[in-house]
């Protein structure tokens, strides 16, 4: 892949939600796509060419063809201890590859610290030091020195919390899954799915080694997000809970500790993007005009 052309054929490690959003874009672009995932069988027909992809399983030679065929591969698998388990599954067959331009990573801002409800750009230090964090820096810098060290540009975006179409708070109401968790002061950004698509799309034909903060509009309060969705689909709010009640999980409590706000101006001033999905306001009711809630969602 030439910089600054875009490429005619990409690969999707994780055809989960952020990753069939982006191969959905992808294809609406005329780009030939296609994706990993664990389960081929399980996956819906909507016309992308899925690959297994499991440890202890070999690599099959459709997908051998996909992986070294591909000017660019974007990874949405979640680490683990070892860092990224895709990277460790085809990076052989990767750095193999003559076609190979860019690879991309969708990491977290779980990588900062709390800043009590301060400011996080490109130039932010990733301070966080639980094991959420260790596992995200340890996948980002495999990707980064797996690009330095087969020559092909990189991008590793940092998110914030995704939703749209079939993943929001309209659906938690729906399915009664909705939590009224509430930490005083507390705000932070969101990320429509297809406003993310953009963001990797528009990545993927930049040189060099890139860092991205994508963000919306507004950071906001979960209850007054909540508050929003219930209003708008006609649900009662649920019970009010604070944030470091018995009753609060330790693992939704651990993201309410963390009070931080995205400034993602670097990000749109690179790419040339802003959010089409400028708040959860306009995320929602994309939702309810789309027919996506409650019972249609696809």
């Amino acid at each position: 892949m030439v910089a600054g052309n875009a490429p005619t054929g990409v690969l999707v490690l994780g055809l989960g939600y952020s990753g069939r959003h982006v191969a959905a874009l992808l294809r609406a672009r005329g780009v030939a796509c296609s994706g990993t995932v664990r389960e081929p069988d399980a996956a819906p027909d909507d016309g992308v060419v899925r690959h297994c992809l499991v440890a202890g399983q070999p690599i099959d030679d459709a997908l051998r063809e996909a992986i070294r065929s591909a000017e660019a591969v974007i990874c949405t698998v979640p680490p683990d201890e070892g860092g990224d388990p895709a990277l460790r599954l085809v990076a052989a067959e990767l750095q193999e590859s003559p076609a190979l331009g860019w690879v991309g990573y969708l990491s977290s801002t779980a990588v900062y610290a709390d800043r009590e409800g301060g400011w996080i750009d490109e130039t932010s230090v990733a301070d966080a030091v639980d094991d959420t964090a260790r596992r995200r820096l340890l996948a980002e810098a495999q990707w980064r020195e797996f690009a330095r060290g087969k020559g092909v540009a990189s991008a590793v975006f940092r998110l914030p919390g995704i939703y749209g179409r079939g993943r929001n708070a309209l659906v938690q109401l729906a399915e009664g899954r909705a939590r009224h968790v509430v930490r005083p002061g507390l705000k932070f950004n969101r990320l429509h799915v297809e406003d993310l698509a953009a963001v990797v799309v528009a990545a993927m034909d930049r040189p060099g080694e890139a860092l991205y903060l994508p963000a919306d509009d507004e950071p906001a309060a979960p209850q007054d997000v909540l508050a929003f969705a219930a209003k708008l689909g006609g649900f009662a709010m649920p019970p009010a809970v604070a944030w470091d009640d018995p009753s609060v999980g330790p693992a939704l409590r651990r993201f309410y500790a963390s009070n931080k706000r995205i400034d993602s101006r670097g990000t749109r001033e690179a790419l040339g993007w802003k959010p089409t999905f400028a708040t959860y306001r306009e995320g929602l009711q994309d939702a309810i005009r789309q027919g996506w809630f409650p019972n249609n969602r696809r």
